[in-house]
């Protein structure tokens, strides 16, 4: 029973859709005895005390440890995108002192990874083939969560099927394949927030206590380290899907790092921004190609072959969300915090149109790649809207308003279009699944364009 003055919140602040066929049947389980736990505890909470105590030091960045890998061939170009297409067969794991491994060497011969035993059985335990997983940032009152949603457009299932407790309040959610400790792909969730260290999960494996591995480190006079990475909250993060051991984070710091996640270690700080970096995206064919959205009302697009390159278009205040459109391949969508959204052509200097879409902020923008020319949109007055963006100015087909209060963040589920999921701050419904294709006006606009690839992907074919 909570106490009587004491402030309620529920809220989930961002979400992310994993794509099918990727999780383990059944995740692995991690037993702990009560000594490796109370053990764990205790470091947590003497790490805690550290930080309240401002044991951390605003020093310089720790270039040295930034510098340990042999300079490639074109000194603009820190991960020689000009070559990413080229395969590479090898697979460095080379983690750096900032990236952490999980803690099962550290624990003792009780600890057990647990496949097999009666709760493997259950039905619901089980990841199955048509099965996505929708990974949650959920805040409770003075609690911070990562759930792992199950959903199945199919079978009409969605459930948390397990979470992990997170240190500080979450901002953003990415999902990766690369693990710099595995040559085969792995199913991980990389994770910023108030803190500038970036954690990254192992998604399967439940009940962990520990990220598979961090990104970043804070200074400490105490220990004698410096800085490495942010210096503020990550509000948003981007996996280069491309290069697949790059790794974007957008911060409060006004930066961008690309990080080398063999490494463990930034190699480029992008540092033009004059305000918070809230949304990244890399482009989803060109492997060099960073799109950003930041506070000073500006979007970039940059060339991360050389740090000055860039060009830049305004939509004023501040930018929420960046988007690329993966069936119009040099065109991009971008919200701000007054309800406007603007579409992008990188070969013209102003936006093709910009329309007022909400009344309030855009805090979900979703250009859909299944359904060419459906975009759709979510604000924080609560609405969510669907447009036709084919012609030479967006068509509003359908709106309604959402059950989870002022929204905060929207993910569409890649095998399901018409499936989305919209975090809000409604404690009495913090997340709703909307089915669009029960939606006439939406089916009879876009029910036949849904192709099995995007349009890119067959292009690029």
């Amino acid at each position: 029973m909570e106490e009587e003055g004491t402030p309620t919140v529920s809220l989930v602040s961002c979400m992310h859709f994993v794509r099918r066929g990727i999780a383990k049947p059944v995740p692995e389980k991690i037993e702990l005895t009560e000594n490796e736990l109370e053990k764990i505890i205790k470091q947590t909470a003497e790490d805690l005390r550290l930080t309240e105590a401002g044991d951390d030091q605003s020093g310089e960045e720790d270039e040295a440890a930034q510098s340990i890998r042999e300079p490639p061939a074109n000194p603009n170009d820190e991960f020689d995108f000009e070559h990413y297409d080229q395969e590479d067969s090898s697979n460095p794991v080379g983690i750096g002192t900032i990236a952490t491994l999980p803690n099962l060497g550290d624990l003792s011969e009780n600890i057990q990874i647990r496949t097999e035993g009666p709760d493997s059985d259950e039905e619901d335990d089980i990841i199955k083939p048509d099965d996505n997983l929708l990974l949650v940032g959920h805040v409770e009152t003075d609690a911070s969560v990562l759930e792992v949603y199950i959903f199945n457009k199919e079978e009409g299932s969605f459930y948390v099927h397990h979470d992990i407790i997170l240190p500080w309040f979450p901002l953003c959610i990415e999902w990766l394949n690369h693990d710099p400790s595995d040559p085969q792909p792995g199913n991980l969730c990389a994770l910023g927030g108030m803190d500038p260290v970036i954690q990254v999960w192992d998604l399967d494996i439940e009940n962990c206590l520990e990220p598979a591995f961090k990104l970043g480190r804070k200074p400490n006079k105490k220990k004698k380290t410096k800085r490495i990475g942010h210096k503020d909250a990550v509000l948003d993060l981007s996996w280069n899907t491309n290069f697949s051991h790059v790794l974007a984070s957008g911060s409060a710091d006004n930066t961008v790092l690309l990080w080398d996640l063999d490494q463990g270690l930034p190699h480029t700080k992008l540092t033009y921004f004059e305000d918070k970096v809230q949304s990244l995206s890399f482009h989803p064919l060109e492997a060099q190609t960073l799109l950003s959205g930041c506070c000073d009302g500006r979007a970039r697009v940059s060339d991360c072959r050389d740090e000055a390159a860039f060009r830049t278009w305004v939509l004023p205040n501040e930018i929420e969300r960046v988007h690329w459109d993966r069936n119009q391949p040099f065109c991009f969508a971008m919200s701000n915090n007054i309800g406007k959204v603007a579409y992008v052509d990188v070969r013209q200097e102003e936006p093709l149109w910009t329309i007022d879409a909400h009344q309030k902020e855009v805090t979900g923008l979703i250009l859909s790649e299944k359904v060419p020319g459906l975009m759709i949109t979510v604000g924080s007055d609560e609405k969510l809207k669907c447009w036709d963006i084919t012609g030479p100015t967006p068509l509003q087909i359908n709106e309604r308003t959402n059950r989870v209060g002022q929204a905060l963040c929207a993910a569409q589920c890649p095998e399901a279009p018409f499936a989305v999921a919209v975090g809000g701050d409604n404690k009495e419904c913090y997340i709703e699944m909307v089915d669009l294709s029960n939606n006439d006006e939406v089916m009879n606009r876009f029910g036949q364009r849904v192709t099995t690839e995007s349009n890119a992907e067959a292009m690029d074919a």
